[in-house]
């Protein structure tokens, strides 16, 4: 179980979504436009692979990329420094616990690898409490990077509505 956490300012978001040097461009537009949709904060560790105003980032993500939350960091470091103190998960596909054992709460960050490579082992491994995969069958390597995001945000928001309602 996780530690309870402060209640979130207001206008906080809902969650901080973390891209670590982003290889394809329609992934990052498409997750964006996601992050739009339910309120989230899109973090990007440099180096991506792509310019940001590639239209196919621009594209993908339609005219919801003004609405965007979007902050570009140089390094590492400098994410942990900018991010507010909440919980951080790593997405992985060879972590040992799946989303569907654990409980989101609002605020949570939420740390994506690269499409080709995923998240390097100085960041976290397969075996970190935090490290967290969507399950799938053993016919595929992974999920699409968008999709993935899609499928966290979404379990996350269906928790935070089933929380509130339980509260109420």
């Amino acid at each position: 179980m996780s530690e309870p956490t402060p209640p979130p300012h207001p206008a906080a978001p809902v969650a901080h979504v973390v891209l670590y040097q982003p290889e394809i461009p329609q992934n990052t537009g498409n997750i964006g436009r996601t992050c739009v949709a339910v309120g989230a904060k899109l973090w990007i560790v440099r180096p991506a692979s792509f310019d940001f105003s590639d239209k196919r980032v621009r594209r993908a993500g339609l005219d919801y990329w003004k609405h965007l939350d979007l902050q570009a960091v140089d390094q590492w470091s400098d994410l942990v420094d900018a991010l507010p103190p909440r919980r951080m998960f790593f997405f992985s596909r060879f972590a040992t616990r799946s989303i569907w054992d654990e409980t989101f709460q609002h605020g949570d960050s939420f740390v994506f690898g690269r499409e080709t490579s995923g998240l390097p082992r100085e960041i976290v491994g397969p075996d970190h409490p935090h490290a967290l995969r969507v399950p799938t069958t053993g016919n595929v390597r992974s999920l699409n990077l968008a999709t993935t995001v899609g499928i966290v945000l979404m379990e996350q928001q269906r928790q935070l509505i089933a929380g509130s309602s339980s509260a109420s």
